[in-house]
């Protein structure tokens, strides 16, 4: 059997190997991940699109077979890349919905919540950058604050953001999304979300997700990966392109903070679309797909 996924066992040692040793390297000569910052977000680029050269690497490099097709690579649009654009900003707000019947968890109109949770996230950024952060918050009502970046989350999500997305996306819903059909929907989308969360590692390690708990984070982010996975590969699935899942993980990065608006108490392993919020709502999307969305059919 381990004879059959030879060259997936190959692109997740070569993807896991290499992008730790440059998160290490990165980190050790004084990287820093600041979110917001001009060299995080240089690393994270380059970071997100390990996975596709490995899969480049491997597939072509290694094996000498075609990429386009066999990895998803399709532009011919369907009604599943919308849904793979407002999906993920539903289940931001549900998660939203879910926290606020959570003990010890009130809704704010009041932006002062608010801004101090974003200010924790973004601690070691510059005053000034705190500062503006603040006074914009401030300065216009919550909800107007709200629709802005639920427009704006959209519009990073299907431009910037899905070019950085299809780095990984290449990889994970790409390469591996064709090695591991055999095994079946289930089964394949759950070894790749484990797989895409302990990859993540290093960054969560260092803050990221789970500012409060970044050792915590870990087994965290591979639980909200196991959750997401499905979501996101039946969008793959059904779309039958690996671009629309670039589009929905772009979306999911851009519109991520709209869980937690309005949200007073509470923390990272809690509220948010990352916290327990998040994946009772993730939950509720798997129970949809299998009950209705058959994609062992497919």
């Amino acid at each position: 059997m381990l004879k059959s996924y030879r060259k997936a066992l190959v692109f997740v040692l070569l993807t896991l190997s290499i992008s730790w040793g440059i998160a290490a390297l990165y980190f050790a000569l004084g990287g820093e991940w600041v979110a917001g910052g001009l060299k995080a977000l240089s690393f994270g680029f380059v970071y997100m699109w390990l996975p596709a050269l490995v899969a480049i690497a491997v597939q072509k490099g290694i094996y000498r077979e075609p990429i386009a097709k066999p990895l998803g690579i399709s532009f011919r649009l369907n009604l599943w890349f919308l849904a793979a654009w407002f999906l993920p900003p539903a289940i931001a707000i549900a998660s939203l919905l879910i926290s606020l019947a959570f003990p010890g968890i009130s809704f704010s109109a009041d932006a002062s919540a608010f801004a101090e949770r974003i200010a924790y996230y973004l601690r070691g950024a510059p005053p000034e950058q705190l500062e503006t952060v603040k006074s914009q918050l401030a300065a216009i009502p919550m909800w107007v604050f709200f629709i802005s970046s639920l427009i704006q989350g959209l519009l990073a999500g299907a431009t910037i953001n899905t070019l950085f997305a299809f780095g990984e996306e290449l990889g994970w819903r790409g390469f591996l999304f064709k090695e591991l059909a055999p095994l079946g929907f289930w089964k394949a989308q759950a070894l790749i979300g484990l797989i895409w969360g302990i990859w993540h590692a290093p960054l969560i390690l260092k803050g990221h997700n789970y500012p409060q708990h970044p050792v915590l984070g870990v087994p965290m982010m591979c639980l909200f990966c196991l959750l997401f996975s499905p979501i996101i590969g039946y969008i793959r699935l059904r779309s039958g392109s690996v671009l629309a899942a670039a589009i929905m993980h772009g979306t999911l990065n851009g519109t991520a903070g709209l869980s937690l608006f309005f949200l007073k108490g509470g923390n990272d392993l809690t509220v948010g679309l990352t916290g327990a919020a998040g994946f009772i709502a993730m939950a509720l999307v798997n129970l949809l797909i299998y009950l209705w969305g058959k994609p062992g059919k497919v």
